[in-house]
């Protein structure tokens, strides 16, 4: 079932012609919602964000680098390697956090994406039914009218309403 009647549309074209438009006037330029989006600036934010990562955990890696390079030159014994483990653990925490949060709102972008692609899909999909259906209607009208005439000059319609498929009390 659609949900037209609960979601506003805006139709100009729909409104304004009782046929269906298919193709694009001469001049008319796509919309926003039907032209693709760059896919430059995306692969650029993408690898923006995945540099960003690599940096967060390289920066973390030198970081613990050099406590270890530290508890070696002053000599392991268990303050030592104690104080390493209180150094290690909070960065290991924020790096897998980091990791979390930017997984998490990369996956809430993705869904957002999908979910405005799939809407403008299912608003292509409520023009083109209305579209459809003044077609279907304008060709009932018409039959109606090729039904009427041809019975106006006493001429059989069995063979018009067959092949137009129509039930027997249609007409």
């Amino acid at each position: 079932m659609s949900d037209a009647y609960t979601r506003p549309t805006i139709d100009e074209a729909g409104a304004t012609t009782a046929l269906p438009d298919f193709a694009p006037a001469p001049g008319d330029e796509p919309t926003p919602a039907a032209a693709p989006a760059p896919r430059d600036s995306a692969d650029r934010r993408k690898w923006s964000s995945e540099l960003r990562f690599m940096l967060v955990v390289l920066a973390a890696i030198v970081v613990l680098f050099l406590a270890f390079a530290l508890l070696i030159a002053f000599s392991p014994t268990g303050a030592a390697i104690s104080a390493l483990a209180i150094i290690a653990a909070p960065i290991a925490t924020m790096v897998a956090a980091y990791y979390g949060i930017s997984l998490a709102l990369r996956q809430v972008k993705d869904a957002r994406d999908a979910a405005e692609a799939s809407e403008a899909r299912a608003r292509a999909s409520e023009v083109t039914a209305r579209e459809s259906d003044a077609w279907a209607a304008q060709m009932e009208s018409g039959l109606r009218v090729a039904v009427a005439k041809l019975k106006a000059g006493a001429q059989d319609t069995r063979d018009v309403e067959r092949a137009a498929g129509t039930p027997d009390d249609f007409f």
